[in-house]
């Protein structure tokens, strides 16, 4: 037996690929092409298909780095093929890989509509079914020569990734471009074999099933003449039919198949390019929509939807049909598929405030699902935040690549940091590529966590990242799938339809509380620093703007820049997608979003300069007005602007005796030594040193950072097997900062250089340390180390709309997996009644340890904040180049003072003359309450819209001044839409506004939305 079946597979492999896939095309003749080299970015279609073409043969090169060539394929269908299916083969020299990461076109008819897209999966264009005969085929070809990225040695640095420095070698061998006969009795053939053949691989080998279809396969295979299979594929099929036909029992998994391409916005290809590839990929999802009437396509990411609908209104068109026949998806409600661990609160609220409206706007669909496949890990304020925006679940699958811990559930409940619950799916199926082949359907029924309690879930089928989609193959497979013994079941639904099955046959989901953590990809929150401080400069500004001018709007008149600030929060949210805010994109990427945030932050300061002039009243004047847009009060302004109030205080630098300087102004003294490092730093209101004993903080240290894989994405945990303490001097002295006490410290190290200047400011109880590093270093990874004298067995990180705690130890394999972790603007640690913050302006990744001291037995924590790495792939000049930090250190910091100092550091003052101070539109008497933005409504009403959230993690009543007249309050939802009226919040009665002010009693984190409307 052993024997026979071994015999069988190997035949049936052999046949199929030598006879039986080849027959498919039994027939063909050669088009004529010519060809159109664009001599710079891609052209409008009418452009290309005027073009002055010349004639290129198959074996020709073609294709320069990130070019575009417009073929011209040519020819006559033969008369005696009068009665047979006809297609074009159009192979521009793709090879066996994923579609999307290679050449790829879109074909064109001579009027300019779009055909379909092709890819290595799919490169058939059909002509007729039947044919005529004599019919003049006339195709054109937008292809274009994205260079391999990824390729067979995956990592190794490539400087293809920007077409400044691509060179303009033909990257490609034009291949078979001709009209062919399509047997579709043997494509069908070839799905009946694929289909059992894969199936039976993982079928038990002893089993009475498997041996069913291995006797099937062979006497399949005993018919078919192998110098005639053209002629024999429908006898070999009837062979095959009682098999196909045995239904699965009633016990069986389902799977919920949702055709899929997930498309990265930018990744290994610009965002020009993104652009062609949405519209190759709805092309043919249109078409296969039209052929198949059972499928159904989603796609997410409404900014894609906006791309077709701007440059490819003839796809467009397409999509918007199929999205009113309910076939054509539009999923995820968010405007991309965004990371998730560095977007600051407004920004993630933006993410589904700009997805959902379009989605609703566009097509009237209203999502109920979060749809983030491919997004490296998932913030614990996240289900808040979808909550609000009026969705209820969530899916993703990218938890399945940690690599240590194996998540314990696929369908469960997921709570957030103030109590909100999701219903979250995670496929079993463990891609979001499903291409319906027997080990990916067996791997998810096998792989489903809730067996005995729930029986479906959800594959996302259809070739991704770079585009593609579902292919006629997978939708033969999945027919053959729908009920089929010894498989999962398969049927293609809406995400909607598959979350609503789920939900309702699993009533009491197990819950997992708090974020949803990725082991691995952790040095994304480090890479491409550039922009990450662009991404963190721009969502301040956008607050800033937003603030002052309703403001002005309010007290002024002035207008209100609604479609300015729209376009600007989108250019913003674009790029936070999940491969360009984590640093883990080409050259090519980064260096166009450096330009944009350089132009993005020219804008919005236009914006504020202009609305902060007209609230200023008289600028002839001595009187300069300090304008403080964070949200607690600062220098006697809050949220307002007034006459800068004259300063406390004094603080001054003195020499120490063993060499370096002692800062004190009253509030804090600080020791730094003759290396330049902070040994002391003492609150002397509470006689508590910060700094552990025998330590020194501000420690820079380096590492070697070559991880095993993914070099723009990972940091192995053996980085820090291997470490250099920065100690060497090149100079120290006093910074001369006017009114404070400062040091500048200079250090030179490898290639690179870095100037720090440690400041005390007087009044302020905090250590301002502003870095500035020329960066020259290669696969290196480099921190700045604060060990603390704070006995603390976790630690607060920032995160959306609130704080995350985490352990400094490492009890389980969970906690140890965390060795590198996000915060938004500060970490906070603390003991009862003392706590010590690290605040910054634009880094993320950190890490904290805790080790128990031989002298005193005292516990010293260490706080690490990274500050830049030097990957090669897929940038090999990552992070080159010189960058700035600010951060903070503030000892007897309560939380509270964490999140106030956070924004300090993140919200400068801003000083403009005038002679008219500016009460604030909202002022909140709780410092726990929080404003997050303050806009005019989105909706061009003018009402005035306020949002607030609780941020220390307790209960919290406020009141909240309103500095306008108002007429009404509406508590709204994130899209400012009144809430459902459902006998209040957790059964409060809803805010009301009365006499000028609106009281609040908020759940820990919980974040609300006012809207306030005017006369």
């Amino acid at each position: 037996m052993h024997d026979d079946r071994s015999l069988v597979e190997g035949r049936l492999k052999r046949v199929l690929d030598e006879r039986i896939r080849p027959a498919v095309y039994p027939e063909s003749v050669p088009l004529d092409i010519a060809v159109w080299h664009a001599p710079g970015e891609p052209v409008p279609v009418e452009e290309g298909l005027a073009a002055p073409a010349v004639p290129i043969a198959a074996g020709d090169r073609w294709g320069a780095p990130w070019g575009t060539s417009w073929f011209r394929v040519s020819g006559t269908v033969p008369e005696r093929w009068a009665g047979r299916t006809v297609e074009a083969l159009l192979d521009l020299g793709f090879d066996e890989n994923m579609p999307g990461f290679q050449c790829e076109g879109l074909v064109y008819r001579p009027d300019g509509s779009p055909v379909k897209g092709l890819n290595p999966r799919n490169q058939w264009v059909r002509i007729g079914a039947p044919v005529a005969g004599g019919e003049e085929v006339l195709l054109h070809i937008e292809a274009a020569s994205n260079p391999v990225i990824l390729d067979y040695h995956p990592f190794l640095p490539t400087q293809l990734g920007d077409k400044e420095t691509a060179g303009t070698e033909p990257q490609y061998t034009l291949a078979r471009m001709d009209l062919a006969v399509f047997d579709e009795t043997v494509w069908q053939l070839v799905q009946d074999l694929e289909v059992l053949g894969e199936l039976m691989a993982e079928l038990p080998v002893d089993g009475a099933r498997r041996w069913e279809i291995l006797r099937a396969v062979g006497r399949a295979l005993d018919v078919v003449d192998l110098q005639d299979v053209n002629g024999t594929a429908a006898a070999a099929r009837e062979r095959l039919a009682e098999v196909l036909a045995t239904p699965a029992p009633a016990t069986s998994h389902r799977i919920s198949a949702v055709g899929h391409a997930h498309i990265d916005s930018a990744w290994l290809w610009p965002l020009r390019e993104t652009v062609r590839k949405v519209a190759r990929t709805t092309a043919n999802m249109t078409a296969l929509l039209e052929d198949e009437p059972e499928f159904v396509f989603a796609m997410s990411q409404a900014q894609q939807f906006a791309w077709i609908k701007e440059h490819r209104p003839e796809v467009y068109a397409k999509v918007k049909k199929a999205v009113a026949e309910g076939r054509f998806v539009p999923a995820g409600g968010m405007w991309v598929e965004s990371d998730t661990n560095m977007p600051g609160s407004e920004a993630m609220a933006r993410q589904f405030v700009h997805g959902k409206r379009f989605f609703l706007d566009e097509f009237g669909v209203e999502n109920d699902e979060a749809w983030l496949p491919d997004t490296f890990g998932f913030a614990a304020g996240l289900p808040q935040i979808i909550k609000a925006a009026g969705s209820k679940w969530l899916l993703t699958q990218k938890i399945s690549w940690s690599k240590i811990n194996s998540f314990p559930h696929h369908t469960f409940t997921w709570e957030g940091i103030d109590g909100t619950r999701i219903f979250t799916h995670f496929p079993p199926v463990d891609t979001y590529n499903c291409a319906m082949t027997g080990a990916q359907i067996a791997h998810a029924a096998r792989n489903f966590k809730e067996k005995g309690v729930a029986r479906h879930s959800l594959a996302p089928t259809g070739w991704g990242d770079g585009g593609g989609g579902t292919t006629r193959e997978m939708i033969a497979k999945a027919a053959r799938l729908r009920s089929l013994e010894g498989s999962a079941t398969v049927e293609w639904e809406t995400p909607g339809a598959f979350f609503a099955k789920a939900e309702a046959e699993h009533a009491n989901p197990p819950v997992w509380v708090g974020e949803l953590y990725l082991e691995l990809h952790r040095a994304t929150l480090t890479s491409q620093a550039k922009t990450k401080q662009g991404n963190r400069r721009s969502e301040h500004l956008l607050r800033e703007a937003e603030l002052w001018a309703a403001t002005a709007a309010v007290r002024t008149g002035a207008p209100y820049p609604y479609e300015q600030l729209d376009r600007i929060w989108k250019t913003v949210l674009l790029h936070q997608f999940h491969d360009i805010l984590p640093g883990s994109s080409i050259a090519w990427v980064h260096r166009e979003a450096r330009r944009t945030y350089a132009a993005v932050a020219e804008e919005l300061t236009g914006v504020i300069g202009t609305a902060q002039r007209a609230l200023a009243g008289d600028p002839s004047g001595s009187r300069t007005l300090l304008f403080n847009s964070a949200p607690h009060s600062r220098g006697g302004v809050a949220a307002g602007a007034a006459g800068q109030a004259a300063g406390g205080g004094t603080a001054e630098l003195l020499p120490r005796e063993d060499g370096g300087y002692v800062l004190s102004n009253g509030l804090l003294e600080v020791e730094i030594d003759g290396r330049g490092l902070v040994v002391s730093v003492y609150d002397i209101s509470a006689e508590r040193e910060t700094v552990a004993p025998g330590e020194a903080a501000n420690l820079l240290q380096i590492h070697p950072d070559f991880p095993n894989q993914w070099d723009a994405w990972d940091v192995d945990e053996f980085y820090r097997n291997t470490v250099t303490d920065l100690t060497g001097l090149d100079s120290i002295g006093p910074a001369g900062e006017a009114g404070a006490a400062a040091v500048r410290v200079v250090r030179s190290f490898g290639a690179s250089k870095v100037t720090q200047v440690l400041t005390l400011a007087p009044g302020a109880k905090r250590l301002d340390i502003d870095t500035e590093v020329d960066w020259h270093e290669t696969e290196k990874f480099l921190k700045a180390a604060f060990p603390l004298d704070v006995h603390a067995e976790r630690y607060a990180s920032e995160t959306q709309f609130g704080h995350v705690h985490r352990a400094t130890h490492t009890n389980t394999s969970w906690e140890a997996a965390k060795f590198e972790a996000c915060n938004h603007r500060f970490v906070h640690l603390e003991e009862p009644g003392w706590g010590v913050a690290l605040v910054n302006d634009s880094t993320y990744g950190h890490d904290v340890t805790r080790t128990v001291r031989a002298s005193d037995s005292g516990t010293t924590t260490t706080v690490r904040v990274s500050l830049l790495r030097a990957p090669r792939f897929p940038d090999p000049e990552t992070d080159q180049g010189v960058h700035r930090f600010r951060h903070a250190l503030a000892p007897g910091a309560s939380i509270g003072d964490a999140v106030r100092e956070g924004y300090r550091i993140n919200l400068p003052e801003r000083r403009v003359p005038g002679d008219t101070d500016v009460a604030p539109l909202v002022t909140v008497d709780n410092d726990a309450v929080v404003v997050s933005a303050l806009k005019l409504a989105d909706d061009g009403s003018g009402d005035v819209v306020v949002r607030l959230y609780e941020s220390a993690g307790g209960r919290a009543k406020a009141r909240v001044g309103i500095g306008f007249e108002a007429t009404g309050l509406t508590v709204t939802d994130l899209l400012e839409r009144p809430l459902r009226d459902t006998g209040g919040e957790e059964g409060r009665e809803r805010p009301e506004l009365t006499d000028g002010e609106v009281r609040l009693s908020l759940r820990p984190f919980q974040l609300v939305t006012l809207r306030l409307a005017r006369g």
